[in-house]
């Protein structure tokens, strides 16, 4: 999914902070025990999340989209001492696995995992967010997008992943998941309530501001 080759992949991570030994073992344990282990974020773009978290220190953070939860602990990393970061999912199948993986990270007692379908479960939220990261079911991007958007506050971030779907936005005649993503991505750049660009980190992430 990296829309660069891994001799430059290497060197990027390289430059970059390493992993804890945390969250190697999840991306060990996620490669050898779920299927399409390819959806967790991992060790670049993991440090990539951490540090926009860092550097805007969010109170609350919502995450939609969970997976095996690595993301939801390199989000972590940047929350204030008494910020929480709320993720949804709806994949009770790796509760199990979920749920230990929190336990072992130094945030758990700042993360709050909710499990069912988002689009019904942000609503027992009464939250304003400094900072939303959406990574589920992509054919729901924009759902996401409107639900959360007036719960964001001015000047939060709202980062969405995979808008470059390994780069078969580029195709002349695209599949519906492409058509899907790319609607999406037109979506945003006609937004002019936001700031927003594309990183090309891994398989796109849309960074949009909130003015």
């Amino acid at each position: 999914m990296s829309l660069i080759n891994e001799d430059m992949q290497q060197l990027l991570l390289n430059y970059c902070e390493p992993e804890s030994e945390l969250l190697k073992k999840i991306d060990r344990e996620t490669n050898l025990k779920v299927l399409m282990p390819r959806m967790l974020s991992g060790h670049y773009q993991g440090r990539v999340l951490s540090m926009l978290s860092k550097m805007i220190r969010p109170d609350r953070i919502l995450e939609v989209g969970t997976f095996t939860g690595y993301a939801t602990i390199c989000l972590a990393e940047g929350l204030t001492e008494t910020g929480i970061i709320y993720t949804l999912d709806i994949n009770e199948e790796l509760e199990e696995m979920v749920r230990r993986n929190f336990a072992e990270s130094p945030d758990a007692e700042k993360i709050k995992y909710i499990l069912g379908d988002a689009t019904k479960t942000v609503h027992e939220l009464q939250e304003t967010f400094d900072l939303v990261f959406i990574d589920a079911d992509k054919k729901n991007n924009g759902t996401y997008y409107d639900l959360i958007f007036d719960r964001v506050r001015p000047g939060g971030l709202i980062i969405v992943d995979n808008v470059l779907w390994s780069g078969k936005v580029l195709n002349s005649n695209p599949d519906n998941d492409t058509k899907n993503i790319t609607t999406f991505n037109d979506k945003i750049a006609a937004d002019t309530r936001v700031e927003k660009m594309i990183l090309p980190v891994r398989d796109g992430l849309f960074i949009i501001r909130k003015k």
